[in-house]
């Protein structure tokens, strides 16, 4: 499994940039903001922009002495997982946090990942609440999708088992799984599984990576103590336009599921929603 850096940094900060300037300085300004004692390094992988996004983060780093900034320059996008995973074998520090761009963090959200890290002997990973640019929560955590919850969902009707949520109340809690937008990275997870699963380009490498942890005996915690704003979608809007981007989910359910079981899940959600809605108009 992946060696471990030994280091004086207490933190990784690993920010992915495609074509995201403005979010990116803005993401990088909020950790220098942030204010927690945390000897942290930021990594921002570029994914081959070309918006002028490596100029201008280079500016930055030479314009403040606070920030300790690498960049790892990419000629083309390698895609999330690949570039998360160049910063990780790069990084010296002892917790990794995996942030998009299209992230601010809140002053204390980093001391509160850390801290509660260093208290949780069986954390893998451990995810910020993120808030919507108003203020409101964002759902950012899921249900495993498995068969039999497919089937739960839309052949017995209890819902929610396939949409994201935001788990209720202010303690920590456990969750299947969560988006990688604030992913903390404990040491143990990063000794028992190690990097991303590269076979994923975007989308699900959250999904698979928190499966991985549950599979160890870690656990995956939701620690709204950590707020983060996410401006949602906007790192991945350039993969796709919006018509398109479900279809980019498909080669990563085939990854996740393998083929025979993405078929079959396909078509237990497919009849089942074709019967939800022939159930619907014949009340109607």
């Amino acid at each position: 499994m992946l060696s471990l850096h030994k280091s004086m940094t207490d933190l990784s900060v690993i920010i992915v940039s495609y074509n995201t300037k403005k979010l990116t300085l803005d993401c990088v300004l909020s950790i220098e903001k942030e204010g927690s004692s945390l000897n942290k390094e930021i990594i921002v992988v570029d994914n081959g922009s070309h918006d002028g996004s490596i100029a201008a983060i280079s500016k930055l780093r030479s314009e403040s002495s606070k920030l300790n900034v690498r960049i790892i320059e990419n000629k083309e996008n390698l895609g999330f997982s690949k570039a998360n995973n160049q910063g990780i074998k790069t990084a010296k520090g002892k917790y990794i946090l995996l942030l998009n761009s299209d992230t601010k963090v809140k002053k204390g959200a980093l001391d509160a990942l850390v801290n509660f890290a260093k208290i949780t002997p069986d954390a893998g990973v451990v995810a910020s609440r993120l808030l919507n640019p108003d203020g409101s929560i964002q759902a950012s955590c899921f249900h495993f999708p498995t068969i039999k919850n497919a089937i739960f969902e839309y052949w017995l009707g209890r819902k929610g088992l396939f949409d994201k949520y935001a788990p209720k109340g202010n303690k920590p809690i456990t969750v299947d799984a969560s988006v990688a937008a604030a992913f903390l990275i404990t040491p143990k997870a990063l000794s028992d599984v190690g990097l991303l699963d590269e076979r994923y380009f975007f989308y699900m490498e959250d999904l698979d990576y928190c499966r991985q942890i549950w599979k160890t005996g870690l656990k995956v915690y939701y620690l709204p103590s950590s707020e983060v704003f996410h401006y949602h979608g906007a790192s991945g809007k350039h993969l796709a336009n919006e018509k398109n981007q479900w279809r980019r989910l498909i080669p990563s359910s085939k990854i996740y599921h393998g083929f025979i079981k993405h078929y079959l899940l396909t078509s237990i959600l497919w009849l089942g929603q074709k019967k939800n809605r022939l159930l619907y108009h014949g009340k109607n």
